[in-house]
């Protein structure tokens, strides 16, 4: 009896240290999964401010990379890619939202890091877009693309706070030998109208996000470079969802893969719905739910990552219609499919 009384004492105590507005750490009740289906909507976390990844439009929608890809989970899940309520959310707040379960999914422009993936109570899905920090600054302050970390001596450089670019910079800066007075602002928006106001002299984050800004921020009759060449650091970015419901952790991931598995044997889009009518090889015909029961095995219908590509696209439609327009390209890049190349890759549908 004193055992048994013991071991409920610890099992309160347990789950007394989850706190009201956290998930346990265990699936309950079919797990989130059911929780979504049930609620007839997903829960996505998205930055909103992140140009050609997520920008709310002036009808008050989203649009964006980071955005389809909440959409896809949607189309998966719900078999409507537009049953999706998105979810704006600074730096400091992602995690907490994912581990409150404010949010069901972020897909918000977020580094996998160790410290992240040990510590912060979420668990990360594949790499998405792989990144790297670097600087953009006025060509008429004398910067040009072949300056380096070197050359911010004495600069106030805007950065956006509780984020490793800001981390990144202050270890760049010791590295290199340079004093530079950071400027730590909450929120990509700010730290681009700091830029512009003249209030930093350099500006720093993910280069795709430099990009994004240069194309469409960039004052006329200025020119803002951007270097140096190699980035200064590793920023694979990735989905993150709570830590503790595995299925529904696979769903995610699976989206992924799919849009990517899809892209890597041409099925698109505008074509989808032709080949799944005669599918060129037994994985298509998996992938589309035409054969076996890998989606069914996942607790999602059977057509689940054909609507996926029919409703949304392949990793090519959404990476086209988002991020080339602002700039960025995968020829000869790391972003290039694993066939051209690249670091894209899928595990098989089998």
């Amino acid at each position: 009896m004193k055992r048994l009384i013991a071991v409920v004492s610890v099992l309160a105590l347990v789950l007394g240290s989850c706190t009201s507005g956290e998930r346990a750490s265990t699936v309950v009740d079919g797990g989130l999964l059911e929780e979504v289906r049930a609620r007839g909507e997903l829960v996505c976390g998205v930055s909103g401010t992140t140009v050609g990844f997520s920008e709310r439009q002036a009808d008050g929608s989203y649009a964006g990379f980071d955005v389809d890809y909440c959409r896809a989970v949607a189309a998966a899940v719900l078999g409507d890619a537009d049953a999706v309520m998105f979810v704006p959310l600074a730096s400091s707040e992602r995690f907490g939202a994912v581990r409150s379960g404010q949010v069901d999914v972020l897909f918000r422009n977020t580094t996998v890091t160790q410290s992240r993936d040990t510590g912060e109570g979420v668990d990360f899905g594949p790499v998405v877009f792989y990144d790297g920090q670097q600087f953009m600054a006025r060509a008429a302050d004398g910067y040009t693309e072949s300056s380096t970390v070197a050359d911010l001596a004495g600069a106030v450089v805007c950065v956006n706070a509780n984020s490793t670019t800001e981390l990144n910079l202050i270890d760049a800066a010791a590295e290199a030998g340079v004093q530079v007075t950071v400027r730590s602002l909450e929120g990509r928006d700010l730290v681009v109208e700091d830029f512009v106001s003249g209030a930093c002299d350099v500006m720093t984050t993910d280069g795709s996000g430099l990009v994004g800004r240069r194309s469409t921020q960039q004052p006329e009759g200025q020119q803002w470079v951007i270097f140096p060449s190699t980035p200064i650091s590793k920023e694979p970015l990735a989905p993150a969802y709570a830590h503790g419901d595995p299925q529904f952790g696979d769903v995610i991931d699976w989206v992924v893969y799919a849009t990517i598995i899809a892209d890597e044997k041409g099925v698109t889009r505008a074509n989808v719905e032709s080949v799944a009518v005669d599918p060129p090889d037994v994985e298509v015909a998996r992938l589309l739910g035409l054969e076996g029961e890998l989606q069914t095995a996942m607790g999602l219908a059977p057509d689940a990552f054909y609507q996926v590509i029919k409703q949304v696209g392949n990793y090519s439609d959404i990476f086209d219609r988002h991020l080339a327009p602002v700039g960025l390209s995968r020829q000869g890049t790391v972003n290039a499919s694993w066939l051209d190349g690249g670091l894209i890759y899928a595990p098989p549908a089998r």
